[in-house]
């Protein structure tokens, strides 16, 4: 990738970014209510700080990985946070990006089970197959299908909520802050750095395996530009969510609830839509873990990810919302510690960011 053009190394590595985040949680719309739509117009001081910490994390993760041309989260991991507690992170990380590729193809079988009468099994091989094959091009082919297939689910989800925004004028009218019910945290604040900090997790798996692939400034800038695109898209979700609110909060998809006033076709479209959010991030997962046991990239990469999808597919038989329930606190638990490294990294590594100046 080093001989690729400028412009062509930031898309790929912006797309990288916004796949690994932009998953089947976040194009249902069921993150986005948790974390902002129920503190109401609140919810958008909350998007818009997740926002700038989604860019700065993307900036700090990417100096970080080309400044010491790391191939694996592994590398990277002792630079935010010491020796020993990397070790902990890393033996994490190793749990839960197959638990979270297991989740992935479990909800491919679930989508495709519930949209076209296909029997779960078929959806989750499906999955499987093009994540296998995905990965056997090596991370030119896990650039290219993020190339392909993250401009299009940024490009749907945007505009069913922008023709929304159109469809009902103005700003939507919430008497109150908003109070929350139910979601990951009882205030605004806190909930924008938790959805970032489990949001991090992937993205670090998958960012730090291109120190030796991508140019320095192409890279740093993509990883804040695709942060910034990642937040965007949420405020967009909120800001469409909140005219249906509070009556969306009961929703367990909440985008469908936006996208039924534009017709019955768009119940479709946001199925694809989610579908394709999985397959994007079930790719994201299977990297992230393979570029760990072979950082060296080659056959060895191209086997690890293979049989890592082969030997999770037991794992995907299981309850879908059992899945989520267990492996997605461990994200939390784990994104807070990274997210805390990251954030102090400047003060303990000025010279990596002078030339930024």
């Amino acid at each position: 990738m080093p001989g690729s053009g400028w412009f062509r190394q930031w898309f790929q590595v912006s797309a990288l970014y916004a796949g690994t985040v932009i998953g089947a949680g976040f194009a249902s719309g069921q993150e986005i209510m948790q974390f902002f739509i129920i503190f109401g117009k609140q919810g958008l001081w909350g998007v818009s700080l997740a926002t700038l910490l989604f860019g700065i994390s993307g900036f700090l993760v990417m100096s970080l990985t080309t400044a010491f041309r790391c191939s694996s989260y592994a590398e990277l991991l002792p630079l935010l946070m010491g020796r020993k507690m990397a070790r902990v992170v890393d033996w994490l990380g190793l749990a839960m990006l197959p638990g979270g590729l297991a989740v992935m193809l479990a909800g491919s079988g679930a989508l495709l089970h519930e949209q076209l009468d296909l029997p779960a099994d078929v959806g989750t091989l499906t999955a499987a197959l093009i994540t296998i094959l995905v990965i056997l091009g090596g991370l030119e082919g896990v650039l290219l299908a993020n190339m392909i297939l993250v401009p299009l689910k940024v490009l749907m989800i945007s505009l069913v909520c922008l023709i929304t925004v159109v469809h009902h004028g103005g700003w939507p009218e919430i008497t109150g802050p908003g109070t929350p019910l139910t979601g990951a945290a009882r205030h605004w604040l806190w909930s924008s750095v938790l959805y970032v900090s489990y949001n991090m997790v992937v993205p670090l798996a998958v960012l730090s395996s291109l120190g030796r692939s991508v140019d320095r400034r192409p890279g740093v800038v993509a990883g804040f530009t695709g942060g910034v695109a990642l937040g965007t898209t949420a405020a967009l979700v909120t800001l469409a969510g909140l005219f249906f609110y509070p009556q969306i909060t009961s929703y367990q998809v909440p985008l469908l609830r936006i996208a039924g006033e534009l017709g019955e076709n768009w119940r479709y479209v946001l199925g694809i839509l989610i579908w394709l959010a999985i397959i994007t991030t079930a790719i994201a997962d299977a990297h992230g873990f393979a570029s760990r046991l072979a950082p060296g990239g080659g056959w060895n990469y191209r086997l690890a990810g293979t049989v890592t999808v082969l030997l999770t597919l037991p794992l995907a038989k299981l309850d879908f919302t059992r899945l989520v329930q267990i492996l997605y606190p461990l994200f939390g638990y784990a994104g807070l510690v990274i997210m805390a490294g990251l954030l102090l990294t400047p003060f303990r590594l000025k010279w990596i960011f002078r030339e930024w100046k």
